[in-house]
């Protein structure tokens, strides 16, 4: 979802769902759980405003990247000054999906057709997360970099949904990303 949670002080009890937090309170660790979806940890280190998004295909689609920047500029941060880093997520050499998928991305914006590579199964194509959701956050003007680490593919280190699907395994860890601000 593209929802944005700003955090004043730790949860009690049960969080709100969203998929992204944001906060401008030292000592509030804020983080995202993932197991193939982007986890996107931003800062503003002279405001010292961070944020931290979890981003699936879905949400970097519908604008999670972009209302987690206007949360932390709600806070005072500037998009000028904000860094952003994707982390291990679901590499392209191993997110296939189906034409639904492509057309999905497509018929938003053509120039989408970039991030689909040919698959070996007719009809299908790769595509390549990592990348789209960097440009979404360069395009968005903020500082934008990528680790580059596969989920699926580096399994003795990551968590991986897909994987554990296609292997028919009863269930599969997540990561989690974090970013808190120490306190002054």
């Amino acid at each position: 979802s593209p929802d944005v949670i700003i955090a004043r002080e730790p949860f009690a009890g049960e969080r709100p769902k969203a998929d992204a937090i944001v906060t401008d309170r030292p000592g509030i660790a804020i983080g995202a759980s993932t197991a193939d979806c982007g986890p996107v940890l931003f800062a503003d280190a002279e405001a010292r405003i961070i944020g931290a998004a979890h981003a699936g295909w879905k949400g970097a689609f519908t604008g999670v990247l972009e209302n987690t920047i206007l949360a932390m500029e709600s806070l005072g941060a500037r998009r000028q000054n904000i860094v952003a880093v994707l982390g291990p997520s679901i590499g392209p050499d191993n997110y296939e999906v189906g034409p639904e998928f492509v057309a999905r991305f497509v018929d938003a914006d053509a120039e989408n057709i970039l991030y689909f590579a040919p698959s070996a199964n007719a009809g299908h194509a790769m595509f390549d997360l990592n990348r789209y959701t960097v440009d979404r956050l360069a395009e968005a003007g903020v500082t934008a970099e990528g680790l580059d680490r596969c989920t699926y593919a580096e399994e003795g280190l990551f968590y991986s949904y897909r994987r554990t699907t296609h292997r028919k395994e009863p269930d599969y860890g997540r990561q989690v990303s974090a970013i808190v601000l120490e306190r002054e």
